[in-house]
């Protein structure tokens, strides 16, 4: 199955220290961010309530650097697949690398100087095409599939519209439109996400009060909700072209 949502960010790392954590002294914040576990878990990809695809990712920071992994799996009885990715930024938001394959093909997407350069392998044998992309060193790598880089984008937006206050979160509810990378399709675009505020959602039989946020593009809209009282973390994914397909935090 593949679930093609052509779908910005200071950086995990300055989320974690801001939003995340959410502790006072700057001082402190740089420290916790090192050899942090930031988050991990699997997502479930559910069609008409069915699980066809399970995402296992993990996000961690380490002497300044984040490092978000990802590896999809069909569901026992389907087709077989298997894709992983590995996305590592600075602490300042530049991209370190981005990588992924399938098992035979694979790309990487690197800085070139001020810019980025993906290299593509369609086989192990094969040589590696390349494709250059006037885009900064900071934008946001958002690819297909990858439900942990949608949750990455929403901490960016929070991040940048949230801010303590008392012993909670206060966000703005402004929209804020980001630049974004999709390797897999060798193409960029920009997307507007925004805030609506708190929803009350079903999640495994029981009933959560959420944060939404839409994220939309040109030819796409989703609808994503986050944990505020648990570090803003993804619990749903709801995909408006098809509500038949959604996505839950298991």
């Amino acid at each position: 199955m593949t679930l093609r949502a052509r779908t910005r960010w200071g950086t995990v790392a300055i989320l974690a220290c801001g939003v995340l954590l959410s502790a006072s002294d700057k001082k402190d914040q740089a420290k916790a961010s090192d050899n942090q576990a930031v988050d991990s878990g699997s997502f479930a990809v559910l069609v008409k309530g069915q699980r066809v695809v399970t995402e296992s990712f993990s996000v961690h920071m380490n002497d300044g650097v984040s490092t978000v992994k990802s590896q999809l799996q069909n569901a026992p009885g389907s087709s077989p697949i298997s894709q992983h990715s590995e996305l590592e930024t600075t602490g300042s938001g530049e991209l370190v690398s981005y990588s992924w394959t399938d098992g035979n093909g694979s790309l990487t997407v690197t800085p070139n100087n001020e810019f980025l350069l993906e290299k593509i392998l369609t086989s192990p044998s094969s040589k590696a095409a390349e494709q250059p992309f006037l885009m900064p060193k900071t934008s946001a790598i958002l690819d297909n599939n990858f439900f942990i880089h949608r949750e990455v984008l929403a901490w960016r937006y929070l991040a940048t519209n949230c801010h303590p206050e008392g012993g909670g979160q206060k966000c703005q509810k402004d929209s804020a439109d980001f630049g974004v990378l999709v390797p897999q399709d060798r193409t960029s675009l920009r997307v507007r996400i925004e805030l609506v505020g708190r929803e009350k959602v079903m999640i495994h039989g029981a009933e959560r009060e959420l944060l939404r946020l839409n994220l939309k593009g040109e030819a796409f809209s989703w609808a994503l909700w986050v944990d505020e009282n648990d570090k803003f973390k993804l619990m749903r994914v709801l995909i408006a072209d098809d509500n038949n397909t959604e996505v839950l935090r298991d």
